[in-house]
């Protein structure tokens, strides 16, 4: 037989190995739509007979239907298994309504999902505006955080929001939570945001070879590893089950939010953490394409209303948090909104909160050296107390700090603005950079920014404040948002739009254009990074660049696709890479090689690649090469490809370069 237990189901391939690490472990869910008809189908013959708890439904699936599916639902826990028995697949009761049903009873609208550093937030549009969820102490925002103590695991969900008090705090600050997900999913252990986060209450340790850090929590005076997605998949199980406790119906498709800075390799990741717990990911919105949809939304509103002319606005979004910093400009007519630029890194409340300590505690990085559970409590009465200043001094000029570490380190200072100002003024410097790179990807000046939105927990510090509106030239910003539910009120709208809900009064006719936040090329010309489609280009979009070979006789190429900003190819993000064949021989540089991407509107990226045009020959077809998905380790992958090719396979990029 095959048995299953877990916290939640997971998709599996049959051909797949039983492990949650492996790369293709999880899938998407458009097996569902096969196994569905199959388990209402069976619903009846099982209420008839003595069958499983009813928590769970486990429905006899004869091997030629299993096929059919392709697809084999499972959770996480022991897996038993003798090849003689029947197949099974498991499913939750939920997934059927009470009767025997083809059409589910409650409309599939997609909930929204704000994953942020430090809090998080579910919304969804109850029919007539974006309702935002509150959890059992009342409260719509929540800690981003899981704790493991004993054999039992709780999210911030359920354990802790906005107000604890001071032993809620040290509890999560004890080594036995996980938090910061956002800002370690995805990374390399030689990522310099990795290795920042050592300084966090929990293990984080390194190998520096570019591959996932091993991070774990301390449970009974023992480290008990985990991920990042798993962790996540954990906070968003909750979320999931808040979600379905108030819409009373299985919540199944989500829109999130994600930082502008986030690299294709990190949103698989959170793919990877939402089919762990049952999600659907209908979007991944960059944080300010979400409060653009919501201002698209005001605007309509305004024109609806007679208040408004229903010109164009741009608008400029600048979104900071605890562990990203992003900035768009939006133009917006109606309830229509175009992003016109993107620009993001990951700087955040964490940068200015790690600043601080260190700035109190000047000998920090060798009296953290290790992590013992006194250095952890220890850094944990740091932090409570660092927190505590930050938001004191953002309504009183200056703050007064007294904190007793342990082992005779006491810390007593009084911190104001100017010396605030003068710890992070290399934070301060980077955001201005990237405001102005923002203005300048728009081609715009100051002057034209009709409206500065400013959303995100830091943009509530001072400094922040001044320092966005100054460059914009501009005393006040726009009123008529939640710095803290914009992001998650934008998700939700879109998770409306994208179920297909419709509104009568036009609250729902909205569009927003959106735009790549990175380049995205290829390896050329040694080392280079040749970008094919340039960021801020509107999405969807294709486009092509011919390249030519770079040896006699030539009759291979590699392909190694690339997203980022550097102008060598080692300083961006590796994608993926492929091999073309059978190029005719010719001398060098006279084969033209067209190289193709394009992006569609669910922002797939697919690569395609062929000669064009052979020295003396006719011209070949043109052959799409699906591109390959690197996993955990791709760090390594451009230097064993490096070491594997040489530069025998390489490409120059022609003197043409982009093809019309």
């Amino acid at each position: 037989m095959h048995l299953v237990t877990l916290p939640f189901p997971l998709l599996l391939p049959p051909s797949t190995p039983l492990s949650p690490l492996h790369p293709t472990f999880y899938s998407r869910e458009h097996c569902l739509p096969k196994l569905l008809p199959v388990l209402i189908s069976t619903r009846k013959k099982r209420q008839q007979q003595q069958g499983p708890p009813k928590s769970h439904l486990l429905v006899p699936v004869t091997p030629s239907q299993l096929a059919d599916s392709c697809w084999l639902s499972v959770s996480f826990a022991t897996f038993y298994w003798m090849a003689a028995e029947p197949f099974y697949t498991v499913a939750s009761d939920s997934e059927t309504t009470g009767e025997d049903k083809s059409q589910p009873s409650f409309p599939d609208v997609a909930i929204g999902i704000d994953i942020g550093t430090s809090k998080c937030s579910v919304a969804v549009w109850n029919g007539h505006h974006v309702e935002l969820l509150k959890n059992t102490r009342n409260q719509k925002g929540m800690r981003s955080y899981v704790m493991f103590k004993d054999d039992t695991l709780s999210a911030g969900v359920t354990g802790g929001a906005a107000k604890e008090n001071a032993h809620e705090e040290r509890d999560v600050l004890s080594g036995s939570a996980i938090f910061n997900m956002k800002r370690l999913i995805g990374r390399m252990d030689t990522d310099e945001v990795v290795q920042a986060s050592k300084a966090l209450p929990f293990l984080v340790q390194t190998l520096g070879i570019g591959v996932r850090p091993f991070i774990a929590a301390l449970v009974n005076n023992m480290w008990r590893s985990t991920t990042p997605e798993e962790v996540l998949a954990i906070f968003l199980l909750e979320l999931k089950a808040l979600a379905e406790m108030h819409l009373k119906h299985p919540v199944r498709n989500a829109v999130l939010t994600i930082p502008v800075a986030f690299s294709r390799f990190q949103q698989t990741r959170i793919e990877r953490a939402c089919a762990m717990a049952g999600l659907h990911v209908l979007r991944l919105m960059p944080e300010p394409t979400a409060v653009a949809l919501l201002y698209a939304q005001h605007q309509q509103q305004l024109m609806h209303d007679n208040m408004g002319s229903g010109i164009e606005k741009i608008a400029l979004i600048f979104n900071m948090g605890a562990g990203y910093c992003d900035a768009a400009v939006a133009a917006t007519a109606g309830g229509v909104s175009q992003i016109r630029a993107l620009s993001g890194c990951s700087v955040g409340g964490e940068d200015i909160l790690q600043n601080i300590m260190r700035h109190l505690v000047p000998n920090f990085d060798s009296l953290y050296a290790g992590q013992t559970m006194d250095r952890i409590k220890s850094m944990g009465l740091l932090r409570i107390a660092t927190q505590d200043a930050i938001h004191k001094l953002a309504s009183q000029d200056s703050v007064e700090i007294n904190v007793d570490l342990g082992d005779g380190q006491k810390v007593s200072k009084v911190l104001d603005h100017s010396e605030f100002e003068q710890v992070n003024r290399v934070i301060f410097e980077k955001v201005e950079k990237i405001i102005n790179q923002c203005l300048a990807d728009a081609k715009l000046v100051p002057e034209d920014i009709n409206d500065v939105i400013l959303v995100g927990g830091c943009s509530r510090i001072p400094r922040i404040r001044s320092l966005v509106l100054g460059l914009c030239k501009t005393e006040v910003s726009y009123k008529n948002i939640d710095a803290l539910e914009a992001a998650v009120s934008g998700a939700a709208l879109e998770g409306a739009i994208a179920s297909g809900v419709t509104d009568p009064e036009g609250s729902l006719d909205l569009l927003t254009i959106q735009a790549t936040p990175m380049n995205l090329g290829i390896r050329a010309d040694g080392d280079n990074f040749a970008a094919i489609i340039p960021r801020n280009t509107t999405v969807p979009a294709r486009r092509e660049m011919l390249f030519m070979t770079t040896h006699d006789n030539q009759t291979e190429a590699l392909i190694s696709v690339y997203e980022g900003e550097g102008e060598r190819a080692e300083e961006n993000h590796l994608l993926g890479y492929f091999k073309i064949t059978g190029i005719p021989p010719a001398p060098k540089g006279t084969v033209e090689i067209s190289v193709c991407m394009d992006i569609d509107a669910s922002n797939v990226l697919r690569v395609f690649a062929g000669v064009v045009k052979p020295q003396g020959q006719g011209v070949p077809p043109f052959i799409e090469v699906r591109m390959p998905t690197l996993d955990d380790g791709h760090g390594w992958c451009g230097q064993a490809l490096a070491k594997m090719y040489g530069s025998k396979l390489d490409l120059a990029v022609h003197p043409k370069k982009l093809q019309p």
